[in-house]
Protein backbone atom coordinates (compact mmCIF):
# COMPACT_ATOMS: atom_id res chain seq x y z
CA UNK A 1 0.00 0.00 0.00
CA UNK A 2 1.16 3.51 -0.74
CA UNK A 3 0.94 6.36 1.76
CA UNK A 4 -2.18 7.74 0.09
CA UNK A 5 -3.95 4.40 0.59
CA UNK A 6 -2.95 4.20 4.28
CA UNK A 7 -5.50 6.69 5.55
CA UNK A 8 -9.21 7.21 5.31
CA UNK A 9 -10.34 10.32 3.45
CA UNK A 10 -12.72 11.72 6.05
CA UNK A 11 -12.80 15.06 4.24
CA UNK A 12 -14.30 13.36 1.20
CA UNK A 13 -16.70 11.33 3.34
CA UNK A 14 -17.97 14.46 5.10
CA UNK A 15 -18.31 16.35 1.82
CA UNK A 16 -20.35 13.51 0.27
CA UNK A 17 -22.50 13.18 3.39
CA UNK A 18 -23.28 16.90 3.49
CA UNK A 19 -24.18 16.89 -0.18
CA UNK A 20 -26.42 13.95 0.71
CA UNK A 21 -28.34 16.30 3.02
CA UNK A 22 -28.99 18.55 0.02
CA UNK A 23 -30.20 15.59 -2.04
CA UNK A 24 -32.41 14.37 0.82
CA UNK A 25 -34.00 17.79 1.35
CA UNK A 26 -34.79 18.15 -2.35
CA UNK A 27 -36.08 14.55 -2.48
CA UNK A 28 -38.38 15.28 0.47
CA UNK A 29 -39.87 18.25 -1.38
CA UNK A 30 -40.34 16.17 -4.53
CA UNK A 31 -42.03 13.30 -2.69
CA UNK A 32 -44.29 15.32 -0.44
CA UNK A 33 -44.77 18.87 -1.59
CA UNK A 34 -43.83 19.50 -5.23
CA UNK A 35 -47.28 18.45 -6.42
CA UNK A 36 -48.74 21.45 -4.58
CA UNK A 37 -46.45 23.80 -6.49
CA UNK A 38 -44.32 24.88 -3.58
CA UNK A 39 -42.64 24.17 -0.30
CA UNK A 40 -44.28 23.30 3.01
CA UNK A 41 -44.89 26.11 5.49
CA UNK A 42 -42.27 28.83 5.35
CA UNK A 43 -39.51 26.57 4.01
CA UNK A 44 -37.51 27.85 1.08
CA UNK A 45 -34.11 26.93 -0.30
CA UNK A 46 -31.34 29.27 -1.36
CA UNK A 47 -29.01 27.29 -3.60
CA UNK A 48 -25.77 28.91 -4.75
CA UNK A 49 -23.82 27.08 -7.43
CA UNK A 50 -20.81 27.60 -9.68
CA UNK A 51 -22.09 28.57 -13.12
CA UNK A 52 -18.92 27.52 -14.92
CA UNK A 53 -18.76 24.06 -13.31
CA UNK A 54 -18.77 21.16 -15.82
CA UNK A 55 -22.28 19.85 -16.37
CA UNK A 56 -24.09 23.05 -15.33
CA UNK A 57 -26.71 23.81 -17.95
CA UNK A 58 -28.25 27.27 -17.78
CA UNK A 59 -29.20 29.71 -20.56
CA UNK A 60 -26.31 31.73 -21.99
CA UNK A 61 -27.79 35.04 -20.84
CA UNK A 62 -27.78 33.78 -17.22
CA UNK A 63 -24.21 32.52 -17.56
CA UNK A 64 -23.18 35.95 -18.85
CA UNK A 65 -25.03 37.73 -16.04
CA UNK A 66 -23.63 35.37 -13.37
CA UNK A 67 -20.17 34.38 -14.64
CA UNK A 68 -18.95 32.73 -11.41
CA UNK A 69 -21.82 31.92 -9.08
CA UNK A 70 -25.58 32.16 -9.15
CA UNK A 71 -28.14 31.81 -6.37
CA UNK A 72 -31.60 30.47 -7.03
CA UNK A 73 -34.53 30.40 -4.62
CA UNK A 74 -36.96 27.50 -4.48
CA UNK A 75 -40.13 28.50 -2.69
CA UNK A 76 -43.35 29.05 -4.66
CA UNK A 77 -42.75 29.27 -8.38
CA UNK A 78 -40.78 26.29 -9.58
CA UNK A 79 -41.69 23.13 -11.45
CA UNK A 80 -40.33 19.81 -12.66
CA UNK A 81 -37.96 19.48 -9.70
CA UNK A 82 -35.75 16.39 -9.97
CA UNK A 83 -32.69 15.12 -8.10
CA UNK A 84 -30.45 12.08 -8.30
CA UNK A 85 -26.99 11.22 -6.98
CA UNK A 86 -25.28 13.50 -9.53
CA UNK A 87 -27.47 16.53 -10.17
CA UNK A 88 -30.66 18.43 -9.58
CA UNK A 89 -32.91 19.89 -12.25
CA UNK A 90 -35.61 22.51 -11.94
CA UNK A 91 -37.64 24.84 -14.12
CA UNK A 92 -37.71 28.46 -12.94
CA UNK A 93 -39.14 31.58 -14.47
CA UNK A 94 -36.83 34.47 -15.44
CA UNK A 95 -38.72 37.57 -16.64
CA UNK A 96 -41.77 35.34 -17.11
CA UNK A 97 -39.82 32.93 -19.34
CA UNK A 98 -39.55 29.37 -17.99
CA UNK A 99 -35.98 28.02 -18.12
CA UNK A 100 -34.71 24.53 -17.30
CA UNK A 101 -31.61 24.50 -15.06
CA UNK A 102 -29.36 21.47 -14.62
CA UNK A 103 -27.12 21.80 -11.58
CA UNK A 104 -24.61 19.10 -10.62
CA UNK A 105 -24.66 18.60 -6.84
CA UNK A 106 -20.87 19.01 -6.87
CA UNK A 107 -21.31 22.56 -8.21
CA UNK A 108 -23.33 23.70 -5.18
CA UNK A 109 -21.33 25.97 -2.88
CA UNK A 110 -24.11 27.02 -0.47
CA UNK A 111 -27.41 25.41 0.48
CA UNK A 112 -29.65 27.19 2.96
CA UNK A 113 -33.17 27.05 4.35
CA UNK A 114 -33.50 30.37 6.22
CA UNK A 115 -36.93 29.46 7.61
CA UNK A 116 -35.26 27.03 10.03
CA UNK A 117 -31.89 28.79 10.28
CA UNK A 118 -30.08 25.99 8.41
CA UNK A 119 -27.16 26.42 6.02
CA UNK A 120 -24.34 24.39 4.54
CA UNK A 121 -21.32 25.94 2.89
CA UNK A 122 -19.11 23.68 0.84
CA UNK A 123 -15.39 24.13 0.36
CA UNK A 124 -14.19 25.32 -3.04
CA UNK A 125 -13.76 22.28 -5.23
CA UNK A 126 -10.27 22.85 -6.67
CA UNK A 127 -7.87 19.92 -6.92
CA UNK A 128 -8.63 18.54 -3.46
CA UNK A 129 -11.57 16.50 -4.73
CA UNK A 130 -12.24 14.84 -8.02
CA UNK A 131 -15.72 14.68 -9.54
CA UNK A 132 -16.17 10.98 -8.85
CA UNK A 133 -15.34 11.60 -5.19
CA UNK A 134 -18.29 14.00 -4.93
CA UNK A 135 -20.90 11.57 -6.21
CA UNK A 136 -23.15 10.55 -3.38
CA UNK A 137 -22.51 7.08 -2.07
CA UNK A 138 -25.71 5.08 -2.37
CA UNK A 139 -26.42 2.40 0.20
CA UNK A 140 -28.66 -0.63 -0.37
CA UNK A 141 -31.49 0.75 1.78
CA UNK A 142 -31.46 4.15 0.03
CA UNK A 143 -34.65 5.04 -1.79
CA UNK A 144 -33.03 6.44 -4.93
CA UNK A 145 -35.80 6.94 -7.50
CA UNK A 146 -33.70 5.87 -10.46
CA UNK A 147 -32.25 2.89 -8.57
CA UNK A 148 -28.78 3.40 -9.94
CA UNK A 149 -25.98 3.07 -7.41
CA UNK A 150 -23.04 5.39 -7.73
CA UNK A 151 -20.00 6.45 -5.79
CA UNK A 152 -16.29 6.68 -5.90
CA UNK A 153 -15.86 2.93 -6.30
CA UNK A 154 -12.86 2.74 -4.02
CA UNK A 155 -10.66 5.03 -6.08
CA UNK A 156 -8.08 6.79 -3.95
CA UNK A 157 -7.62 10.54 -4.15
CA UNK A 158 -4.68 12.88 -4.56
CA UNK A 159 -1.83 12.92 -2.07
CA UNK A 160 -3.53 15.59 0.02
CA UNK A 161 -3.94 15.56 3.75
CA UNK A 162 -7.34 15.76 5.42
CA UNK A 163 -8.65 18.83 7.19
CA UNK A 164 -10.51 19.15 10.45
CA UNK A 165 -13.72 21.07 9.85
CA UNK A 166 -15.59 22.60 12.76
CA UNK A 167 -19.35 22.51 12.35
CA UNK A 168 -19.50 25.64 14.51
CA UNK A 169 -18.36 27.59 11.44
CA UNK A 170 -21.70 26.82 9.78
CA UNK A 171 -23.93 27.68 12.73
CA UNK A 172 -25.37 31.13 13.15
CA UNK A 173 -24.58 32.69 16.49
Amino acid sequence: MTDEEDYLRYDKMVEAALRGVVKSAISEVIENYNSTGGMPGDHHFYITFLTDYPGVKIPDYLKERYPGEMTIVLQYQFSDLMVNSERMEVTLSFNNVPERLVIPLASISIFADPSVNFALQFQPLGDAMEDEDLLLQEFPDDDDPDGSPSGPGGKSGDEKTGEVISLDNFRKK
